[in-house]
């Protein structure tokens, strides 16, 4: 490349491809290299007398076409001079465009601009020009791709369908403050649909779609601009890198605002990467300045961009300079990370890509943000990336604890210290539990809790702790520690003593963790004060290691905690207490008076008489009965629930359930001079005692309110029960007959007789293949076959002689059954 453009010879223009480049010069020369920028001796094309403005390359990379102000259009062949064309226009020929498909379709198609856009076809047998454009100016740049063809003039960017032969869309160029023959439009297709337009300081994406309602009068394509924005520099440049878009921005010191007058100096062209965002403003990536000759004394227009899309490079042109751009590698972009500070981004690079990385160390990239952060003050930060970039490196840890410790700043390393995978030496550990121990209980408490015993001496931090507690005897927070450090010395009768003392929550955990029930027998009261519900949930899971006898003899002086306990116990298992049942009723008659009869009805381990004693004390009716009833002293039960609680309801209720007819008679002479009682039992009785009964011994002139409606009621019941009786004759009835014609119908069907199908009394087959020995056969209902010669000579019936037999024998049993027990 050097030798090219060393001399008096410059650049224009260039086109590239998967195969090479071809570079145009002022010299009128299309000269082809290779991607490295190595000229080919035998690819040199001297196809004009004036500067080349734009070169084609055919998708193919065979054909290359060039145009110049001579107004001439040369089509080369690199690889055959079949096709090659040389055509002379009447006026300087702009831009050029080759069909993609130019070297595989049989008519040669190319479009060329000048003051007019004209397509020209070229056959075995004729050529056709057609002029797609005119009268808007110069064409200065065209970009053919599939069946589109984009141009641009000085007012505006055009696409041009050939499949429809239609104009779909004009845009117009942004009205600016420059001349827009120096600043040329840059156009770029990233695929098929997809135009990228950079025209001065504006940038647009455009989508090539079709129309959603189709008319005669439309092109059936429209382009939609999906991205725009404006940016702070002019580009001559635009192409694209996956998602993202490449520019080649120029700058003069009139626009970054350092011009002295009538001075004006380009700056060096940049390439900058930029992530669009629809219509908002775009994120820059990257901005990278460009090392060119002479970039100060050039246009805009004296750059050019280009881009193999499948190799991701990008090459820059200037008059004197070819520049070759690509993505830079994972050990690059580490290198400009940390040469400007940015640590972070660098270790999430080289962790994200460490396969690639080569050069960079990603330790060595973390303890350099490590320096940085701790430089700053941001000690918090640089303990969160410690976890990261030490990893499991004993060594490397304890360097940086100790770092942090001359800092003072052991509390923002403590949370990320390594305690299981990676264990440092005690003194570590130790060094910080002294250091939060003077200065935060509350954490030292934490990291107690948080961390293994096994990193460090107990005992020595006890006695740190022991020291601190003379200064603040009561305080909570090391009282709680020390006995968690108990408990991990395995001291747990000291830790439990703190923790009943703190009454702390941990005290049933620590219990049934290191089974410490021997240790509480004699702190029963203590531990139902700190929570009663756990206590006695505790005591009635552990019956066998804490006893019921040691623990109702610890709360006999404390008669409520003693009914809590006794009442889960029975709920849990009544079995359990029963030589404790007696003691129960009074203290439910005490505590929890509602539940007193339902222990009355599920034990039965209490004495009966003591019981109705203490009730009678307290004159608790509703037990007082039911013990009379359990005690079969119904009559006087039933006289209290008359006498005491007046109640005809549970009165004619608890007779239902003794099911005593004597039960009723004294009801109903107790009811006699109470009108409400006769009520209620003229309405409830009547399933139970004949009415007529008590309507018979009700005293003459006893007024009884409700007497017609009582009446009336039984004789609904009466009324019912006869319907219900009817009605249940008449189902039975109605199953008796359905039953007959069933048994009648199942007697009716045939009975199967085969060849093995044997005579009972003779034994032989009843079907006989001798048909001198063939006899007529009975067949009973019974299912019995017989031949007829075997039967004795009687009156058949429908059950054959055994089966009558077996009937009679049981029917004989049955009733000597039935006169033993009638005996008996």
């Amino acid at each position: 490349m050097n030798t090219i453009l060393n001399g008096e010879e410059c650049a224009s223009c260039m086109a590239v491809h998967t195969k090479f480049l071809a570079l145009g010069t002022h010299y009128g020369v299309v000269h082809i290299l290779d991607h490295q920028g190595n000229p080919s001796s035998s690819k040199k094309y001297p196809s004009h007398t004036t500067a080349i403005n734009q070169i084609s390359i055919d998708q193919s990379g065979d054909y290359v076409a060039s145009c110049s102000d001579d107004g001439r259009v040369v089509i080369n062949g690199l690889y055959s001079s079949e096709n090659n064309v040389q055509a002379t226009f009447d006026s300087p020929i702009k831009s050029v465009a080759l069909d993609p498909e130019f070297s595989k379709k049989r008519t040669k198609m190319y479009v060329t601009g000048g003051t007019k856009l004209i397509l020209t076809e070229r056959g075995w047998f004729r050529n056709k020009a057609t002029v797609l454009h005119e009268g808007e100016g110069s064409i200065r740049t065209i970009k053919w791709r599939s069946s589109l063809i984009a141009w641009a003039n000085n007012s505006e960017v055009k696409v041009f369908d050939l499949n429809s032969q239609r104009v779909i869309t004009n845009i117009k160029r942004e009205p600016g403050k420059y001349r827009p023959e120096l600043y040329r439009c840059c156009l770029c297709w990233k695929d098929d649909i997809t135009l990228l337009i950079g025209w001065a300081d504006m940038v647009q994406i455009c989508v090539v779609k079709e129309r959603l309602i189709q008319r005669s009068d439309l092109p059936p394509l429209v382009v939609e601009i999906v991205a725009r924005f404006k940016t702070d520099y002019y580009i001559s440049g635009i192409a694209y890198l996956k998602s993202d878009l490449v520019i080649l921005s120029y700058m003069t010191n009139i626009e970054a605002g350092t011009s002295k007058k009538g001075h004006v100096v380009a700056h060096r062209p940049q390439l900058r990467i930029v992530t669009p965002r629809g219509l908002n403003e775009p994120e820059e990536i990257s901005a990278d300045a460009l090392s060119v000759r002479g970039f100060e004394q050039y246009r805009c227009d004296d750059y050019h961009l280009e881009n193999v899309a499948e190799e991701n490079l990008f090459y820059i042109v200037s008059p004197k300079d070819l520049v070759l751009a690509k993505p830079r590698n994972i050990d690059d972009h580490l290198k400009w990370l940390i040469d400007h500070g940015r640590f972070e981004e660098a270790l999430v690079a080289a962790e994200t890509n460490s396969k690639e990385v080569k050069k960079h160390n990603q330790q060595d990239i973390g303890r350099s943000y490590l320096k940085s952060l701790m430089e700053e003050g941001k000690y918090e930060t640089a303990a969160r990336v410690c976890v990261k970039v030490l990893g499991d490196d004993k060594k490397l840890w304890e360097d940086e604890v100790y770092k942090f410790a001359r800092k003072h700043q052991l509390e923002a390393i403590a949370p990320y210290i390594p305690t299981s995978a990676v264990k440092l030496s005690s003194a570590i550990y130790e060094m910080v539990l002294y250091d939060f121990l003077k200065k935060d209980y509350k954490k030292f408490q934490n990291l107690i809790k948080d961390w293994p015993a096994d990193l460090y001496s107990v005992q020595p931090i006890i006695s740190a702790v022991q020291d601190q507690l003379e200064k603040d005897p009561d305080n909570r927070v090391l009282l709680e520690t020390l006995g968690e450090l108990y408990t991990r010395l395995t001291r747990y009768d000291k830790g439990l003593a703190i923790y009943l003392k703190l009454g702390h929550t941990d005290v049933f955990n620590l219990i049934h963790k290191h089974n410490l029930f021997d240790s509480i027998q004699d702190k029963i009261i203590m531990l139902m004060d700190f929570d009663k519900e756990k206590a006695v949930k505790m005591l009635i899971d552990n019956i066998d290691k804490v006893p019921v006898e040691d623990v109702v003899r610890q709360l006999n002086k404390r008669s409520e905690l003693l009914h809590v306990y006794l009442d889960a116990l029975f709920v849990k298992d009544p079995q359990a207490g029963m030589d404790y049942h007696e003691l129960q009723i009074p203290l439910y008659a005490e505590f929890d008076r509602p539940k007193l009869l339902t222990f009355l009805r599920n034990s039965n381990y209490y004495p009966l008489q003591k019981a109705l004693n203490e009730c009678e004390q307290r004159h608790l009716v509703p037990e007082m009965v039911f013990l009379l009833s359990r005690m079969g002293n119904n009559k006087q039960a039933l006289q209290l629930i008359i006498q005491e609680e007046n109640d005809v309801k549970k009165a004619i209720k608890f007779a239902k359930e003794q099911n005593d007819e004597e039960l009723w008679d004294d009801l109903i002479n107790y009811s006699l001079d109470k009108p409400e009682f006769i009520t209620g039992l003229l309405q409830n009785i009547g399933t139970h005692v004949d009415p007529i009964k008590l309507i018979q011994r009700i005293p003459e002139g006893l007024k009884i309110p409700g007497l017609r409606d009582s009446l009336v009621k039984i004789l609904q019941d009466f009324n019912l029960q006869i319907s219900l009786r009817e009605g249940c004759k008449k189902i039975l009835v109605k199953d008796s007959v359905s039953l007959l014609q069933r048994l009648s119908k199942v007697q009716q069907k045939g009975v199967s007789v085969d060849d093995e199908t044997k005579c009972p009394v003779c034994q032989g087959a009843i079907i006989a293949e001798d048909s001198r020995r063939a006899s007529h056969v009975v067949v009973f209902f019974c299912k019995h076959v017989y031949h007829e010669d075997c039967l004795p000579a009687r009156d058949v019936g429908p059950f054959c002689q055994i089966c009558t037999a077996h009937s009679q024998v049981k029917r004989r049993r049955s009733q000597r059954v039935a006169t033993s027990e009638a005996r008996l």
